[in-house]
Formats: C-alpha cells, sequence, structure tokens
C-alpha cells in the first residue's frame, strides 16, 4: 500500500485551512516539500484546488489529528484503507466462453489449412488455445480429429476480422522478407561479366602493323 494520501496537494490545502500543524507535519505526510506547503499557506501556490478531507475519505482519522495538533514533532500516520484494489492479473491466454470453447479445435483446424503461414503464438492470440492442442490438431493426434470440421474463427465469433487480418499479414510480410533472403537476385559470377578472351593468333592480328604502302595501292588502282 502507498504512504501518500490522494491528492496530496489538495490535502495539504485542507490541512492548512483546517488545522493548526506545522509546515513540517503536513509536508511530511502529503510528501510535499516545506517551502511548498509554506507556499500554498500564502496562497502562492495550488491556486484554485479545493481542499479534501483526509477523515471524510478515510486516509487519517481524528484521533490521529488531535494527537499531532497537540504535538508538533508528532508525524501523521496514513490510516489503511478499508477499500482493496484489485490486484492486476497477468497477461495470459485468451479466454474463450465456455459455450464457445467445443469450437475452438474447428477453428484451429481452419487456421492451419486456410492460413499455414500463421504461427503457433498467432493461432494462440486469435482463439486462446495452447501450443499442445494447435500441434495435436496439425499431426493429426487429436482425440476428436476425426470428427473435427474447418470453421472460420470469425463467423464462430472466436476472433474478429480484423485480428485475423492483422495477424495474417504480419505472418505474410514476415514470409516476404524469407523468400528475399532466400531466393532473391544474386550478383553474377565473375565468369559471365568478364570478356570473352582473346587468343594470342588473335591479338597479334590486332596488333600488326598497318603497311602504308599496301593501303596507298589500294587507291591506286581505284584512280586508274
Amino acid at each position: 500500500m502507498s504512504d501518500t494520501p490522494l491528492m496530496p496537494k489538495a490535502t495539504a490545502v485542507w490541512l492548512v485551512d483546517n488545522t493548526s500543524l506545522s509546515f513540517d507535519q503536513i509536508a511530511t505526510f502529503c510528501r510535499l516539500h516545506p517551502l511548498e506547503v509554506k507556499a500554498i499557506a500564502d496562497g502562492e501556490a495550488a491556486q484554485g484546488i479545493k481542499g479534501m478531507d483526509p477523515i471524510s475519505t478515510g486516509q487519517l482519522s481524528r484521533d490521529e489529528l488531535e494527537k499531532a495538533q497537540k504535538d508538533p514533532n508528532y508525524k501523521l500516520k496514513l490510516q489503511q484503507s478499508k477499500v482493496k484494489v484489485p490486484t492486476v492479473k497477468r497477461k495470459g491466454p485468451r479466454y474463450t466462453p465456455v459455450s464457445k470453447r467445443h469450437d475452438r479445435p474447428n477453428a484451429i483446424r481452419w487456421l492451419i489449412r486456410n492460413h499455414p503461414e500463421l504461427k503457433d503464438a498467432q493461432i494462440i492470440r486469435l482463439v486462446g488455445t495452447t501450443k499442445a492442442t494447435i500441434e495435436a490438431i496439425r499431426e493429426g493426434h487429436h482425440w476428436n480429429a476425426q470428427n473435427l470440421t474447418p470453421m472460420d474463427p470469425v463467423t464462430l465469433g472466436l476472433c474478429t476480422q480484423i485480428a485475423l487480418d492483422m495477424e495474417v499479414s504480419k505472418a505474410n510480410r514476415g514470409k516476404v522478407r524469407d523468400d528475399v533472403v532466400e531466393g532473391g537476385p544474386t550478383l553474377l559470377p565473375a565468369r559471365d561479366t568478364q570478356a570473352p578472351e582473346v587468343d594470342e593468333e588473335e591479338r597479334d592480328r590486332r596488333n600488326e602493323t598497318v603497311d602504308a604502302s599496301k593501303v596507298f595501292s589500294k587507291f591506286t588502282n581505284l584512280k586508274e
């Protein structure tokens, strides 16, 4: 349980206006700085905040208040609340109504057949089942495997169409990335990108010095 009263500043405003407690006592009880309490008393802080009576809210007993007003060194103790705040439950598998639990195996069979890209964790989120049940249905080891009929979980009311589309979209995005990594385009090998090799005779023929007399002799024949 917290040792700080609800709405500390509102409580401090009420204590300043309605009690003779010292600034230190109010600051200790409300978990405020003494200078802040002094500012509240001087009207420089908490303007517009309505004071809250800690006695009427069950946070402080009247006997405790009177005892503190008689002794300036006495520290107020927060009264234990009689209202029990429910504890936050840990996030677990999705809850499925009892009336629809017998439909889960049919929904799992439908998801496995129509969306094999879905992972077990995604199916668990959609229909609120367990990994062992999914594995038994996938392998055909389920106790009622022969009587299972694939049925859309949205039609059965086990999940919404938006939730199903979202999980399928996530699974497909991951599948596309895997396909790109495994079968995507790669660099061509060096033998396909290099120019073809030229044999020595061809290289000598290309590098052979041009005979000027032979070239001009052809022009002479054309002139005649």
